[in-house]
């Protein structure tokens, strides 16, 4: 490798070090902040909001499986549960053509 692959690893790791560096001061100061709040709420938006945007532009029958997935979430709270009816009601919605 030449010096300018090297240099760019290294400029590539510095950048790495120094984002998580600054995450974590960031943190720190989010969590003694009025603002803490939305550290407790952050995983679930997170994940709700990479559930709408897999969501955007999907046919009806990806959006009614993931709503049987929903309802099953909602009464069980159980993961496992929740992700093989979703996928059933999915793989029984294309199977069935509705």
């Amino acid at each position: 490798m030449t010096v300018s692959y090297w240099m760019l690893i290294l400029a590539l790791a510095i950048a790495a070090f120094t984002i998580r560096v600054v995450g974590l001061f960031a943190g720190d100061a989010i969590k003694s902040s009025r603002f803490s709040w939305m550290l407790d709420e952050l995983p679930g938006l997170i994940v709700v909001s990479l559930v709408a945007s897999s969501l955007a532009g999907q046919p009806a029958e990806t959006w009614v499986a993931a709503g049987v997935a929903l309802a099953v979430a909602y009464f069980t709270n159980h993961v496992i549960l929740t992700m093989f009816v979703g996928v059933t009601a999915f793989g029984l919605l294309i199977w069935l053509g509705v």
